[in-house]
């Protein structure tokens, strides 16, 4: 009896059909195209640093890696996308997705939450608005410094970030803009780049960190090296630090005086926080209950409604958090839009693997001593 009854007979006159090349090809761009998207969406994902918001800790041209892993990967919302595209598509410059398709947000679990001191990538909030109306996962990539997490209480005297009324830790390469005054004669070019002094042209004010500014004050012919601060209550920003809309600063309110050097204090939002609706917590919070947890919301006379309802308060249902460049005095960040939205973060920085610098010489455009440099 043949107990191997399952073993079928192989037909050895057959020769298995070999695929083709072009099929082959046609596998392997499949399988790297799925693997690299699993690896960009679940783990890591490159990164360039694109302008001088984070000097000097980054600089324009590093190269970082950025993990989703740290604080749990966030599952796609626009699931229907061109590979490796975030919102625009190269040379032709259309849109990179299709919304027709929207899932609700959802985040794998992470190694920790987002900590004060963290450099964090995440989608810029803003652009829900006009012209680009885009959604939360296709928003511009911006990269800053988390300086407030849910729930803190924020404010900032002097250009010194303090939480919960303790001065927070500065970044030990964060810069801002300073007064100097020499006895007559020019600095020397090269003691500027020695000290990496940054001059704008849209600002008479020299960009160093503190540690220049010390080294600075130790030559002959410098009289004073002082921080350019905006004194408090001073308008000099007035009107453009957030909240700036222009229904809320005919109101003499309080913060209408508040400047990028001297702001707050000012409550972050707490997934489980109630906060009562008024007209001194309304600029504040209006735009998270409406823009960014999808409520309607509508003010009759003193009375507030949300989605129909009258409502004397209104509990958060995400968590939010306090961005801000470490090159202070030339950041676009928390201090002029505002929260960002939990589903709005993308990973944490962990190294610059390369770093271009455009303006050096044929021999020093790669800045060697910052390869693979980890991010503090």
């Amino acid at each position: 009896m043949n107990w191997k009854f399952w073993d079928k007979k192989r037909d050895t006159d057959t020769p298995k059909k070999k695929k083709s090349a072009a099929r082959e090809w046609t596998d392997a761009i499949i399988f790297a195209v799925v693997a690299a998207t699993l690896i960009r969406t679940l783990f890591i994902e490159a990164y360039t640093i694109p302008t001088e918001s984070m000097e000097r800790s980054l600089l324009v041209g590093d190269f970082l890696f950025v993990s989703k892993v740290n604080y749990g990967a966030r599952t796609p919302m626009t699931p229907i996308a061109f590979p490796f595209a975030h919102h625009t598509m190269p040379i032709i410059g259309t849109k990179a997705y299709w919304d027709g398709v929207k899932l609700p947000y959802y985040r794998l679990p992470g190694l920790s939450e987002v900590k004060k001191g963290d450099v964090v990538v995440f989608n810029y909030p803003m652009e829900a608005d006009s012209p680009y109306y885009r959604p939360v996962d296709k928003r511009e990539n911006y990269i800053k410094r988390c300086q407030g997490t849910p729930g803190d209480t924020l404010s900032i005297v002097n250009a010194q970030v303090y939480i919960n009324g303790k001065p927070n830790p500065n970044p030990p390469e964060g810069q801002i803009n300073y007064e100097v005054q020499t006895n007559g004669t020019e600095v020397n070019p090269k003691l500027l780049d020695e000290l990496h002094i940054t001059l704008s042209e849209y600002t008479p004010y020299p960009t160093m960190t503190k540690a220049s500014a010390d080294a600075l004050r130790g030559y002959a012919n410098i009289t004073k090296v002082k921080p350019h601060i905006t004194p408090k209550d001073s308008i000099e920003y007035g009107g453009e630090v957030f909240p700036n809309s222009a229904q809320y600063i005919t109101r003499n309110q309080p913060f209408n005086k508040w400047n990028q050097d001297n702001y707050g204090p000012i409550i972050i939002p707490k997934k489980g926080w109630t906060v009562k609706l008024d007209s001194l917590t309304l600029p504040f919070y209006r735009r998270a209950i409406t823009v960014y947890e999808g409520n309607k919301l509508e003010v009759k006379g003193t009375d507030v409604y949300i989605n129909g309802q009258k409502a004397d308060g209104y509990t958060f249902k995400m968590n939010y958090y306090w961005m801000m460049g470490d090159n202070r005095h030339n950041s676009l960040d928390s201090r002029f839009w505002g929260f960002v939205p939990e589903d709005h973060i993308v990973g944490k920085a962990l190294f610059v693997w390369m770093s271009w610098d455009t303006n050096g010489t044929f021999l020093d455009k790669i800045r060697w001593k910052r390869l693979f440099m980890g991010i503090h």
